[in-house]
């Protein structure tokens, strides 16, 4: 009984390795696909990602769709199929700007103007409070003194100032 039990433990494991391969397999090109679909704007002008794209009656998705779906088949990689896309559609339907060339400003320019803006923002702060001067205490001559000593005698006041 013990080792039938193991041989069927070990039949149960081979098979859920299989289908799990198996698996694994089968949505390789449904998830390249929809990986791919939304790497591409629509070209139709609605601004959404051309996976996403949802609008009733688009003239432009349904096209752009099947054309990635034959340059799959047909066996282009992911390189090939957005330097074809580019090349047909124009840069803008790149869902993201590419890393090489002056392209690469659009991913560096953000950052570079928050650092900037960082920058700016602690030197104002810093000059503001090293440009506030210490207030400095009344001068205390006699004729000041004899002032204050009849403000306090006319207000009946007691505080100092």
């Amino acid at each position: 009984m013990f080792r039938n039990r193991k041989l069927f433990r070990g039949l149960q494991a081979a098979f859920l390795a299989v289908a799990v391969c198996f698996s694994i397999g089968a949505t390789d090109a449904t998830a390249r696909y929809d990986k791919l679909s939304h790497q591409f704007m629509c070209s139709c002008g609605c601004g959404q990602v051309l996976g996403e794209c949802n609008h009733v009656g688009c003239p432009a998705s349904p096209v752009q769709l099947a054309e990635l779906k034959v340059d799959m088949t047909n066996g282009m990689g992911d390189k090939e199929i957005m330097d074809s896309f580019a090349a047909k559609y124009g840069a803008t339907v790149l869902a993201a700007p590419t890393t090489t060339g002056f392209n690469l400003v659009a991913w560096i320019a953000p950052f570079a103007v928050f650092l900037a803006a960082l920058l700016g923002t602690i030197l104002l702060v810093r000059h503001w409070s090293l440009g506030k001067k210490q207030v400095a205490e009344p001068a205390s001559t006699p004729e000041m003194n004899a002032i204050r000593d009849r403000i306090r005698r006319e207000t009946g006041s007691e505080g100092s100032f």
